[in-house]
């Protein structure tokens, strides 16, 4: 599976000096399902290459509400900060989803990308062969999409000023400000040429310059970055433009580089191609390094899905894959990143299916394998431990 990762990432690590830190937050709703199907994942790898991993578990989000009266407390933030490398289930749900109430579970997210300086949220999106028959698109539609979608996370609608709702019934009133400076966006368009030349060497940016004043400073500073790139082709597309193309021709997009709303929007859009929110992964990182790699925050795409909570049902792949780019990106370990998602593709391939991924065709899924969260995690794990050469650490 491609995941972007940057160029002259290598089998070795400094990993014997000491185990890599993560930070697991199981948070909310299937969190602790899939986060515990992850860690179990990133274990084995560990223990089939020849590094080490020191988790230290926190309770964040709705949990953290629950436990302490807030999202996240400073001092959990100061323990990923520490980190080199922080892997989360998901957050929310609606026993904390009062608008009303001062304090949400989201707001760990937005303490954790500004306090970390987490940026780029980086989402590939590839569709399994196996799997075509479970998006809603035609399958012609699906051949060769390999995307990277890069969303800016610490700007935009989302950091603005804002009014909360006054006035009366009938006539209330709120105010959401959408905010950009210059270096904001060179940095994340910057970064998306970057991973382009370790690709297709294509960059889309995306945005809606005919209508407001931040997607044109956005389309200047994109055109001025791409000046740097000469070997990179540089496109725009407005976003109701994009969000077309990524149901009419998916396989036209190589990086994808957005603002954070529209990112936010896209990317979701775009995992119905891969037929499940419970199949994508994603990375958010910002320009800090570790002794490894770049510290980073590793979560699937999907939400809390408190409905299915604690029931052996959620598809686990996402925060696997999650946890494969964790091992590329934070510890430079592309090798045992590629044994964990070879092992993801071997089970799809064999027919192992959690639920949402289950064909729709009773004469198609009688051939399968139903499992859950355990079983799917149990199905990666066996491939894990009979694939092929371990990654090297120094």
């Amino acid at each position: 599976m491609t995941d972007g990762s940057a160029a002259g990432a290598s089998g070795s690590s400094g990993a014997g000096s000491r185990p890599f830190r993560i930070v697991a937050i199981p948070g909310d709703g299937v969190g602790p399902d899939v986060l515990g199907a992850g860690r179990r994942v990133v274990d084995a790898a560990a223990a089939r290459s020849g590094f080490s991993v020191d988790w230290q578990e926190i309770l964040v989000g709705g949990a953290g509400i629950d436990a302490y009266g807030v999202a996240i407390r400073d001092e959990d933030l100061d323990a990923c900060r520490a980190s080199d490398a922080v892997y989360l289930g998901a957050v929310g749900g609606p026993r904390w989803d009062d608008p009303n109430a001062a304090v949400r579970p989201e707001q760990a997210l937005f303490a954790m990308r500004g306090g970390l300086g987490l940026f780029a949220n980086l989402r590939p999106v590839t569709v399994h062969d196996a799997l075509a028959e479970s998006s809603p698109l035609k399958t012609r539609l699906l051949d060769d999409v390999d995307m990277l979608i890069l969303r800016e996370l610490t700007g935009g609608l989302y950091f603005g000023e804002r009014e909360e709702m006054t006035g009366e019934p009938g006539a209330r009133r709120a105010v959401d400000s959408l905010p950009y400076t210059e270096p904001e966006i060179a940095r994340i368009v910057r970064l998306a040429f970057e991973l382009a030349r370790t690709r297709r060497r294509k960059v889309t940016s995306v945005d809606k310059a005919n209508v407001l004043a931040t997607s044109r400073l956005w389309r200047k500073v994109a055109i001025e970055i791409g000046a740097e790139f000469p070997d990179v082709e540089l496109e725009h597309r407005l976003v109701d433009a994009a969000a077309m193309q990524i149901v009419r021709w998916p396989a036209g997009f190589d990086v994808l580089v957005t603002e954070n709303l529209f990112g936010d929007i896209l990317s979701d859009e775009a995992s119905v191609l891969a037929g499940s929110l419970g199949m994508l992964p994603s990375a958010s990182v910002g320009s800090r390094r570790t002794a490894y790699g770049l510290h980073g925050l590793y979560e699937p795409i999907h939400g809390s899905a408190p409905d299915i909570a604690g029931r052996d049902l959620a598809n686990p792949i996402g925060t696997i894959l999650s946890g494969a780019m964790m091992l590329r990106w934070s510890f430079a370990l592309p090798d045992a990143a590629a044994a964990i998602e070879d092992a993801v593709t071997a089970a799809i391939d064999d027919g192992i299916r959690t639920a949402d991924i289950m064909p729709s065709d009773p004469a198609l899924a009688a051939a399968m394998e139903p499992v859950g969260t355990i079983g799917m995690a149990d199905a990666i794990l066996a491939r894990l431990a009979g694939g092929g050469a371990t990654a090297s650490i120094s």
